[in-house]
């Protein structure tokens, strides 16, 4: 069984960055593709960025040239680099594992989800 868990959120000011990290156990996931999604209050879960066991990278458009997704494969962990972040990005940011590479954007293709940490960007 694999389990997901993810750290590194916090408060911060708008312009200001954080790096979250998503440690996972129970079975190497290097073949996996990884991925960062986000929820807002009231709002539906979003795709922010996904990495392929090849690093093959995908992001949303919102996020570009802000976020960096990345992986390190001995420690079966990934990563999403925050700069820049905006009141906007506020949200629970959840860690997900799945091991098909196909429609990485869509939630409801991944198997295994972390409980997620709270990104809050004040203005």
């Amino acid at each position: 069984q694999v389990q997901l868990a993810e750290s590194g959120g916090g408060l911060v000011q708008a312009g200001g960055s954080l790096r979250l990290s998503c440690a996972a156990s129970g079975r190497t996931l290097s073949n996996y593709v990884m991925a960062w999604f986000r929820q807002a209050p009231g709002k539906e879960r979003e795709f922010v960025a996904s990495i392929r066991g090849s690093g093959t990278t995908s992001y949303v458009d919102s996020v570009k040239g802000r976020f960096t997704i990345s992986r390190d494969n001995a420690k079966n962990t990934a990563y999403l680099q925050m700069n820049s972040l905006k009141p906007e990005d506020t949200a629970v940011y959840y860690c997900a594992a799945k091991l098909g590479s196909l429609f990485p954007n869509f939630s409801n293709t991944y198997e295994y989800w972390g409980q997620g940490t709270q990104v809050t960007v004040s203005s």
